[in-house]
């Protein structure tokens, strides 16, 4: 082998030596660029990451002042809500305290409108006036009036004059003067209570309400009603459709309402009416009128120019003694007067006098 030869395989070690030196220096270039990058995008990530807390502190520290306000706000607000709510307890117990005092107050007052009503039931029990109206010809006119009750029932308005009066009996005179110191002579005081006043009595006939009588209870109550119901509902008798029925066993009397206008009118004019029971019975029926006498008041006064004497005998004529009576009055020997009226009644007669207004005192 010649040195030639030799030389040949230590160059090709060397050579293939720095081929690898240079392969790994490029890798190691690589991995250099590789990890440079990585370490900007670190950097990036850090400034990136750094700016994002500061920004976090940021808002931490604006959330923060933002938790403070509101914190402020909601003790003021707390403090707004327990002054409102202290304040309208306040009101409460002012309302109650008021509504407390007036129900004392309505108390009170129901006790004594309770015992008002007990003193006007007792003085309308007192002072209530029983009267029997007599039955008169009555001449009615047709007038339109505003009404509010749809014509269900008929209105009618009399006026009533009571004239003060007296009753005379056997053996007493009734004297009146011209003169009213003529009456004082006589008797220093003259004491006559009568009654004196003019008012209207109210009266209204029901158009849908007819009474009947005369209906013998021989059924049950309901099957009376029913029956009842039945009979005055029939068009064929001249009845209608029955609102409703009212019937007292006792007194065999009663009341149809009908849901129409006329009907009671009607039937009324017939003043009969054939309903079925058991059997048929003819039964009385009416209109129903209802009499209220409104604002009668009393009047208690004093004639003062008239005198009643009592306790004359009858020795003489009525007349004759009336004649009598009235000379001796008239005489001023006998403290007497001028002798405006006078009526004079025998024992066992009765006469009524009546007073009238005296127009010479209205007009003075």
């Amino acid at each position: 082998m010649s040195d030639s030869d030799a030389v040949k395989p230590l160059v090709n070690g060397k050579m293939d030596n720095l081929d690898d030196e240079e392969q790994k220096l490029s890798v190691a270039k690589e991995e250099l660029n590789t990890l440079t990058k990585q370490l900007e995008k670190a950097e990036d990530e850090k400034s990136r990451l750094q700016l994002a807390k500061l920004r976090a502190e940021d808002s931490k520290k604006e959330a923060s002042k933002n938790v403070m306000v509101l914190q402020r706000q909601g003790e003021q607000r707390q403090e707004e809500f327990s002054k409102t709510v202290k304040g309208i307890q306040n009101d409460i117990s002012m309302l109650e305290k008021g509504n407390k005092d007036l129900m004392e107050k309505l108390k009170k007052s129901q006790a004594k409108l309770k015992a008002k009503k007990s003193e006007s039931a007792t003085l309308q029990q007192r002072f209530k006036i029983y009267v029997q109206i007599p039955e008169k010809k009555v001449k009615f006119t047709c007038e339109e009036v505003d009404s509010d009750d749809s014509g269900q029932h008929i209105k009618g308005v009399f006026t009533i004059a009571q004239r003060p009066s007296v009753l005379l009996k056997g053996g007493q005179a009734l004297i009146t003067f011209e003169e009213e110191k003529v009456a004082a002579q006589i008797l220093k005081m003259a004491k006559c209570t009568v009654s004196c006043d003019k008012d209207k009595l109210h009266l209204d006939v029901s158009t849908k309400t007819l009474s009947f009588s005369n209906v013998p209870f021989t059924l049950s109550e309901e099957r009376m009603r029913d029956r009842l119901e039945i009979s005055f509902s029939k068009p064929s008798r001249g009845g209608g459709e029955v609102q409703r029925v009212d019937y007292d066993k006792h007194t065999w009397k009663g009341q149809i309402t009908f849901l129409n206008s006329g009907v009671a009118e009607r039937l009324a004019l017939k003043r009969k009416y054939i309903v079925d029971m058991d059997r048929e019975v003819n039964v009385k029926v009416d209109l129903v009128y209802n009499y209220k006498l409104k604002k009668f008041q009393t009047f208690c006064g004093t004639p003062t120019r008239t005198i009643l004497l009592c306790g004359i005998t009858d020795f003489q004529d009525e007349e004759d003694l009336q004649d009598h009576l009235e000379i001796h009055f008239q005489k001023p020997s006998n403290y007497g007067g001028e002798v405006e009226c006078i009526k004079y009644v025998s024992g066992g007669n009765e006469v009524k006098a009546f007073f009238t207004e005296d127009m010479a005192e209205m007009e003075a």
